[in-house]
């Protein structure tokens, strides 16, 4: 294990029960609260690159969105993306945050768009990479929303994603990393084979693929300028997932963004595939005043 890796999961896991899901909860450092909000089919772990370098300066928050990870749901629980905001809303409330600043990406970085809608008194300032973007529809997700639908659908999933060949196309995570020797080792270790292993885990993962909701992200293009937050935008330059030219109209569209940041030579895990060029553009944004 890598130290990066032993550092996330050095941290104690907690579980916080709200209406209809349990979070899973990890903590670290201290300073002015951070929250860091995984996307889609990720869970904390994807923020272990940055932690020990954000941990340094910010009390920093992870936890797992309901479906993923740690977290824990049943029938009932409601994956939308304002289900999920509201639901961190109340964890930060739960813990007696008063301010704080969120990081997130993918799936997660529209979560927290929705959270700052609801909750513009506490949230101090986003930092939002390659993320659903109005009115534009990522390949293969809306095909395999429907796929999620179909019996047999886990079966089919686990069967895909266990092979390599898939795993590596744009299907797969090929459209994650520039360099695909990065979905081996430890992101398949950590990311991949437990939901290769935990039916639990797989089936958790489709019904937060069953919550994304598009006329949510759409209505974005004009809520966007009603999050008072400062924004920063930080974008792979070669994500075929969110292509940077369909990301750069979002730029005008918040009331206070302060930029588009891009980073050569990386796809949708910017931060995971070159960390310290990212902590080199986030931290003098967070840490303004």
């Amino acid at each position: 294990m890598s130290a990066e890796s032993d550092f996330y999961f050095s941290a104690p896991l907690r579980r916080l029960k709200f209406n209809d899901a349990t979070l899973g909860l990890r903590r670290y450092g201290q300073g002015p609260a951070l929250l860091l909000v995984h996307g889609f089919p990720l869970y904390g772990f994807t923020w272990r690159h940055l932690l020990p370098t954000l941990a340094q300066h910010f009390t920093c928050y992870v936890p797992d969105l309901a479906g993923k990870g740690e977290s824990e749901w049943d029938a009932n629980t409601d994956f939308t993306f304002p289900a999920h905001a509201a639901r961190l809303k109340q964890l930060m409330a739960q813990l007696g945050v008063a301010r704080y600043a969120v990081m997130a990406q993918d799936t997660g970085a529209t979560i927290a768009r929705c959270l700052a809608l609801i909750d513009q008194e506490r949230v101090s300032k986003l930092v939002l990479f390659n993320t659903e973007i109005p009115h534009h529809r990522p390949p293969w997700i809306q095909l395999f929303q429907a796929l999620t639908r179909l019996p047999g659908a886990q079966a089919g999933f686990r069967l895909a994603i266990g092979s390599r060949l898939f795993r590596r196309s744009g299907m797969g995570f090929g459209g994650s990393f520039a360099n695909l020797d990065l979905l081996d080792g430890e992101f398949h270790q950590y990311t991949v084979q437990p939901l290769l292993e935990s039916p639990r885990r797989m089936e958790g993962m489709l019904r937060y693929l069953g919550g994304i909701t598009w006329p949510v992200v759409d209505a974005l293009a004009e809520d966007h300028r009603k999050i008072r937050a400062p924004v920063l935008l930080v974008w792979g330059e070669d994500d075929p997932t969110f292509p940077v030219e369909h990301a750069r109209p979002m730029v005008n569209q918040f009331a206070d963004c302060r930029g588009l940041v891009i980073v050569p030579k990386t796809k949708l895990l910017a931060y995971e595939e070159k960390p310290s060029e990212v902590l080199e553009k986030i931290l003098p944004f967070l840490q303004a005043a």
